[in-house]
């Protein structure tokens, strides 16, 4: 996976400075966790979002439980977040580790966006199905 951090220019393209949008995802995160931090998803009846692919079909898509595991390692009930999504629970370092870099990056004043070999792709997306497929049917 090719990576490319690029200086922005002084004048033009954009508006915004290049740290902008991974402060407003820490912002908009540090708000969700706020809020789920007294919200146990675990518990009925509250202002939490549903999976679309679960109220439809009732099957559980690869992010199902996702809610719930964010709560539980808040908490610190590690086995319990296991049980709420494996996969996701292992891919969140990565993604932690993505976001971090286009942080460090935009504070530095450079663009950056992760490359994606096609081929890593295809492994992502079959992940996803794999895992999708197994927390169903099997």
């Amino acid at each position: 996976m090719a990576e490319q951090a690029r200086s922005v220019p002084s004048r033009g393209h954009s508006r915004w400075h290049p740290a902008a949008a991974p402060v407003a995802v820490l912002a908009a995160g540090a708000v969700g966790a706020a809020y789920l931090w007294g919200t146990d998803p675990h518990e009925p009846g509250h202002l939490l979002p549903q999976c679309p692919l679960r109220a439809v079909t009732g099957l559980l898509c690869p992010a199902c439980g996702g809610t719930r595991m964010v709560y539980d390692l808040m908490h610190g009930r590690f086995s319990a977040a296991w049980l709420d999504n494996r996969a996701l629970l292992l891919a969140a370092p990565f993604a932690l580790a993505l976001w971090g870099r286009w942080t460090l990056e935009g504070l530095r004043g450079r663009a950056w966006a992760p490359r994606i070999a096609p081929w890593a792709q295809a492994l992502i997306l079959t992940a996803a199905v794999a895992w999708t497929v197994v927390r169903n049917f099997v």
